[in-house]
């Protein structure tokens, strides 16, 4: 999945171990799982060459996605149309 993090919300996520999200549009934290129950346990945080994004290497417990899906990129562009290329999780 893709989510927003700023500085607390990443010192909350080493802090806890459970990842904590920053959502732009509610103006708070949103630690995932907290109503799904499909938590995200921090395994590593890993920084790209110009440290300006972060990857999360967590371990997941159910889907991730609100569709109930594995990942949220559940969709491919293969010779011009877009292709489900993930079912929901069956549960």
């Amino acid at each position: 999945m893709f989510a927003w993090m700023n500085a607390a919300s990443v010192a909350q996520t080493l802090e806890t171990g459970r990842v904590t999200y920053w959502s732009r549009s509610r103006q708070s934290f949103w630690v995932k799982g907290e109503s799904s129950g499909h938590h995200q346990r921090l395994v590593e945080l890993r920084l790209d060459c110009d440290r300006d994004c972060l990857l999360a290497l967590v371990t997941q417990e159910g889907p991730a996605c609100h569709t109930n899906r594995r990942s949220c990129f559940y969709t491919a562009l293969r010779d011009g149309a877009e292709v489900t290329i993930m079912d929901p999780m069956a549960g």
